[in-house]
Order: structure tokens, then sequence, then C-alpha cells
């Protein structure tokens, strides 16, 4: 059986594996895996490729309708007529709706975007027999592990 767990870089990785080992658990049957995490900030624009699923435009098209709907009202008293305004209230309301999202954006949420709390940084591997797989989890997570996933041999399965 293996055991599959992921830890931040700390002591206590090494306090669990020192632990396995006492407990007979070889070296060789224990493998740690260092992960490379993002380093570059996460892309505010969307591609045809990858969405984050944030748009940029729904609060610039309500207030654009808003914004038309007042150029419209107030335009059939100015010299241009209701037509016109409400175009020119539509194009700034757009324009200010955008504004307002760019800014909640990039300064507001400048936070959520970065990666936040507990990350993993190393893969614990543990290649065990059956019997000691519920021991190897308790280590694992009484020294702090992130998360645990065990996966049954094809020998174990066959057995």
């Amino acid at each position: 059986m293996q055991l599959f767990s992921t830890f931040e870089n700390n002591a206590f990785l090494e306090l669990a594996i020192s632990t396995l080992e006492k407990k007979g658990i070889n070296r060789e049957n224990i493998f740690v895996v260092p992960l490379d995490n993002r380093k570059e900030s996460r892309k505010l624009f969307d591609t045809l490729h990858r969405s984050d699923g944030t748009s940029l435009i729904d609060i610039g098209l309500a207030i654009a309708t808003a914004f038309s709907v007042i150029g419209a009202s107030i335009g059939f008293e100015l010299a241009w007529g209701p037509i016109y305004w409400g175009l020119i209230g539509a194009f700034v309301g757009f324009v200010v709706g955008v504004v307002i999202r760019l800014f909640t954006e990039i300064i507001l949420k400048k936070k959520k975007r970065r990666l936040q709390g507990k990350h993993s940084e190393i893969i614990l591997i543990v290649d065990c027999k059956d019997g000691l797989a519920e021991f190897v989890e308790n280590v694992l997570w009484n020294h702090y592990a992130l998360g645990v996933a065990k996966v049954v041999s094809d020998e174990a399965k066959s057995k």
C-alpha cells in the first residue's frame, strides 16, 4: 500500500520520516518530492483558452443601462435629443463600471489572487505493508500533514 501526503517544508516532516524509520519502514520505501510552487502572479485578464470566471464588464453593463435611461430621459430637454444622450450615457456608464471593476480587482482583491494560507511544498510517499498503513497514516496526521491519501497496490488487491 502507498500513502501519499503533502507537507509544508518544516521540522515536522523530518520528525515524521524519522518516526517511520524507527518503526521499521526502510528508507528505500520513503520518497520525498519537493514541489515547485507558482512564482508568477495570477493574470487579471482572461484569454481564449483560460478563464477564472471573473467578468470585468458585468458592472459596466449594469451602470451603462442605468446611465442610458437617465441620459435618454434628460435628452428630451437637451439639444442633441434623447437618442444621442442615451448613447452618451451608456458609454460613460460602461466606462465608469469597468473602471470600478478594475479598481476592485487590482486594488481590493489583490490579496485574493495570491495563494493564501498554508500550501503544499513537499509530497511524501510511503510504501508499506497493509498492516502498517493505519500506523503510517496516524503518524502523518500527527505530524501536521496537509493531506493524506491511500492507494492500494496491485499486490494487495489480488490477495
